[in-house]
């Protein structure tokens, strides 16, 4: 492994970023510098809002350019990039200085092959084709596309996640440039693939040379990667040094906050920490004992099963062109499951293993092709519309993506009470606004969001929303289809603390999807994994994280980040 040099690449003095916002000048970040070496990967931590985005946007003048201040100076090669001319920093964009987006499926062009795309960031003008596609065959050995069946046909959606990001990293390297920038890019990734683009970044760093700055909310997962990080809040920097050193000892509670509001191995608390619980020095260090928990779980296994699923089968036809022979895609093999009343149960895996086709087929979004599926003894499969629907109002789902399952044009109340109109849910002591109101309180919103639109809420709140919809029908069962892993690391810790208390409150039964295994171990009772459409193991929480008896579950538990652990 290389070792950063003492030479900065980059520069950061004194900067300072603000906005124009309705006449009114919004601060965004506040004086920072800062230095990235020569082979140096540099993490950037901090919630959403912090300022590690702009930041990063700033040193490329990605920044909108008739509503942005910027002040202070970023230098590169005896050059401040903030002085240039727009025809001056395209030259560096790309070539010297390339970025990694958040989300790879905005940043790629859909109606482009993935190749072509990848051809179009090859910079050098002169080579010939036959030079050029040997450089394309080389990115994608690479950044290990290689093993694509037939990549050279495909087009983004035809990727999975992962194989998107080790697109947009080969499109990044492909102008080999000095410095490389990561925004976020392994948000909502299964943790096995992200610690595949954790490792692929490093080998990337140590063949190439250049030197990155991996942008997270996530401080342990950074230490995974980072020589050096730096921690903001508010647009300031509030912490900075070797990684081992900050990851061992933070000495901000802001910091601390960060690393320690995700579950661990070593206790189980009654309520998750959470950032401005560190900041107020108001951790609650309650944990749940042994015997609380089989107490638990002799009164909940002690019934009969609410939701009872046989021998499930569902098949997806592919190809089905007339002159071209039809396949089958088995997306659920044989499943069989039990959900008792007022349990958590836990459903893990990576993306295709089909965690959400089991979800769309339980509420009769999707149909099955074989079993059954039986609710309070009934079978939900031979429901006529008029039961389904009565049926629907009892099992509730809460999706990943608030932004795509609110509508924009809508008002927060009307959201929340649009279901209930449907419904007919009627309380002749309550008016529709005033059980609005008291639901956005028991999801911890304030009265006032009752007007407001889904844009002027932050991420958190927004799936605080879609929780006070879901539980505004008064369902039996929760279905929560990971909705949570888009959150930051604090905001992930508040909603948790929520499922739970309602939980409590409204004697709701969870099924919790996510590919997340250490937060499923602290929601769950009991954990079922599922591979390639099949359940690969069900146990206990704790037997399945501290003994998995698969190689499968194995690797899931040692792909968690370290400093989850």
């Amino acid at each position: 492994m290389k070792e950063p040099s003492s030479k900065p690449l980059i520069s950061i003095k004194n900067l300072s970023i603000s906005f124009l916002s309705n006449k009114q000048i919004v601060n965004a970040v506040s004086s920072i510098s800062f230095d990235v070496l020569e082979n140096e990967i540099l993490g950037i931590v901090g919630e959403s809002g912090s300022g590690k985005s702009v930041t990063a946007l700033a040193i490329l003048k990605l920044l909108p350019k008739n509503k942005t201040i910027l002040e202070g100076s970023i230098n590169y090669q005896n050059n401040n990039l903030l002085d240039l001319e727009d025809i001056e920093i395209r030259k560096i964009r790309g070539k010297d200085i390339a970025i990694i987006f958040q989300e790879p499926m905005s940043a790629l062009n859909p109606t482009m092959r993935c190749v072509d795309q990848l051809r179009e960031c090859i910079k050098e003008v002169h080579i010939d084709k036959k030079a050029r596609d040997i450089e394309i065959g080389l990115l994608i050995d690479k950044v290990k596309l290689e093993k694509v069946e037939d990549f050279n046909s495909k087009y983004p959606h035809q990727l999975s996640g992962g194989q998107k990001q080790r697109l947009m990293i080969a499109m990044a390297i492909a102008s080999k440039p000095k410095l490389l920038i990561a925004d976020e890019p392994t948000t909502a990734l299964d943790v096995t693939v992200q610690k595949e683009i954790i490792e692929l970044l490093i080998q990337i760093r140590n063949s190439e040379g250049l030197s990155i700055i991996f942008i997270s909310h996530d401080l342990a997962l950074v230490s995974e990667i980072a020589d050096k990080v730096i921690v903001m809040y508010k647009g300031e920097i509030i912490e900075q040094g070797r990684a081992s050193k900050i990851f061992k000892k933070p000495t901000k509670n802001y910091t601390k906050g960060l690393l320690y509001s995700r579950p661990n191995n070593k206790i189980k608390l009654k309520r998750l920490p959470t950032v401005t619980d560190y900041i107020n020095d108001t951790v609650d260090p309650s944990a749940i004992s042994v015997q609380e928990v089989e107490k638990n779980h002799q009164y909940i296994y002690s019934k009969r099963p609410v939701l009872e699923i046989k021998n499930l089968d569902k098949y997806y036809i592919e190809n089905k062109i007339w002159f071209k022979k039809s396949t089958s895609f088995k997306a659920l093999d044989n499943i069989n499951l039990e959900l008792y009343e007022g349990e958590t149960l836990g459903l893990v895996g990576e993306s295709g293993c089909g965690k959400s086709t089991l979800v769309k087929t339980i509420v009769q979004i999707e149909k099955a092709n074989n079993g059954s599926i039986y609710y309070d003894g009934n079978d939900v499969t031979e429901f006529s519309a008029k039961d389904l629907k009565i049926y629907r109002r009892s099992v509730q789902l809460i999706f990943q993506d608030p932004n795509s399952s609110l509508n924009p044009k809508k008002t927060i109340g009307s959201l929340i009470i649009e279901p209930m109109v449907v419904h007919g849910i009627d309380n002749k002591e309550m008016s529709y606004k005033d059980q609005c109101v008291k639901l956005l309180q028991d999801v911890g919103l304030d009265k006032d969001d009752f007007y407001k639109y889904p844009h002027e809420l932050s991420g958190g709140q927004k799936q605080r929303v879609g929780i006070a919809r879901a539980i505004s029908l008064k369902p039996k069962i929760l279905i929560c289809d990971e909705s949570v892993s888009a959150l930051d690391v604090s905001v992930q810790a508040q909603v948790l603390n929520l499922l739970n208390e309602l939980k409590s409150k409204l004697n709701l039964t969870y099924i919790f999807i996510s590919h997340d295994l250490s937060i499923v171990r602290y929601m769950a009772d009991k954990i079922i994994v599922m591979k390639d459409g099949k359940f690969n193991e069900i146990d206990f929480s704790e037997n399945i994280y501290n003994n998995p008896k698969t190689d499968y579950t194995r690797k899931l538990i040692e792909s968690i980040p370290k400093g989850i652990n």
